[in-house]
């Protein structure tokens, strides 16, 4: 298996969705999580830089995300919205976020 270099999560209240890229831009993973099993897969993963856009909670998981040995980046969600490709839904938008 290929090594995660990006992981993007797109945010929400209850659910996260990841999408990780390798560093040639291919997709190797596309999950939903709640948070505790987030942390997990997280805590799991070799280090990577793990991106996700600056919104309510963000600061916290990229907090939790740093504890574990990743680099958290976080993105103005402004910036996002030209990469989704096609429909609105949370994959996409974790899609967006890795480009």
């Amino acid at each position: 298996m290929n090594k995660v270099a990006i992981a993007a999560i797109d945010l929400g209240k209850h659910s996260f969705h990841l999408h990780a890229q390798d560093d040639r831009g291919h997709e190797l993973c596309r999950k939903k999580f709640n948070r505790v099993s987030l942390i997990r897969y997280l805590a799991n993963l070799e280090s990577c830089t793990v991106v996700m856009e600056a919104r309510g909670g963000a600061h916290f998981m990229a907090q939790e995300a740093a504890k574990l040995g990743h680099t958290p980046k976080l993105i103005a969600p402004h910036l996002v919205r030209p990469y989704v490709k096609s429909n609105k839904n949370d994959f996409a938008d974790a899609e967006a976020i890795c480009e």
